[in-house]
Order: structure tokens, then sequence, then C-alpha cells
């Protein structure tokens, strides 16, 4: 009976030891789980953190930009206000330079609405010309004034 028992002993040891290692496995991977969130909610902490402070105006902050009109793919001519001094700027392909300075106006520039272009034009005629008539009931002809370039 003492062979019976040190024999089961023996197995009861070895569940138990091969049960506490994947014990111990599945605690490795709760704690390497636990960090990963830890790291995951911290980096999500610091990205709203900077969004937050990346939008609150900076002390002394004087730049302000006027305007900006394209003159080519990948260049532009920009009109920058700091303090009270108008820079124009030609910005392109990871250069800028300076164009020409100027005291910055009294009062601001009021934005003028930029007029359509013929096409526009043209097409809005178009449009109420074809709604015109499908109120009346017709059928808009392919070939109306509207239609025709000048």
């Amino acid at each position: 009976m003492s062979s019976e028992a040190a024999s089961t002993q023996n197995g009861s040891l070895d569940a138990l030891s091969s049960g506490g290692d994947s014990l111990i496995g599945m605690a490795m991977l709760g704690k390497t789980a636990a960090a990963l969130a830890l790291v995951i909610a911290i980096i999500l902490l610091c990205t709203a953190l900077l969004k937050r402070l990346g939008n609150a105006k900076r002390a002394g902050g004087q730049l302000q930009l006027i305007s900006s009109i394209a003159v080519g793919n990948r260049e532009r001519v920009v009109i920058v206000q700091v303090e009270d001094t108008w820079l124009v700027l030609g910005v392109g392909s990871g250069r800028i330079n300076k164009l020409h300075e100027r005291p910055a106006p009294a009062t601001p520039p009021a934005e003028t609405p930029q007029a359509p272009s013929s096409f526009a034009k043209r097409f809005a005629q178009a449009l109420a010309h074809n709604v015109t008539q499908k109120r009346r009931g017709q059928t808009p002809s392919p070939t109306s004034d509207t239609d025709r370039t000048p």
C-alpha cells in the first residue's frame, strides 16, 4: 500500500505542478495585458491633453494669417500680420522667402465675395430655364439659348 500511496502522491504532485505552471502562465498573461492597457490609457490621455493645450492661445502669439493664394502646384504667396507689420511671403518646397514688408492698415480688409465664373452663370441660367419649363409642363429643348457657348 505504501507504493500505491507514493504513486498517488506523485501523480497529484505532478498534476499540481502542471496546474501551477498554467496558473503562473495565466498570471503573467494577465499582468502583460494590464500593462498594455495602462500604456494605451496613458497614450490616449496624453493625446487628449495635447489637443486641449494645442488649441489654447499661446502668450505673445501675435502672428495672424491675412490672405493666401496659390501660384503653382506647391508655391503660395501669403500675407501674414506680425504685430503692426504685414509680411508678404513666398512659400514653396520647404522654403519661405520674404517678398515685401509694409505697415498694417488701421482696418482689416473686408472680404469681397468672388463673382461666379462664366460657366457658373451659364449653368445657373440653364437650371433656372429647365425648372421653369418643367413647371409649365414642357420638356426642355436640347439646344436652347442658355446651353450654347458664346
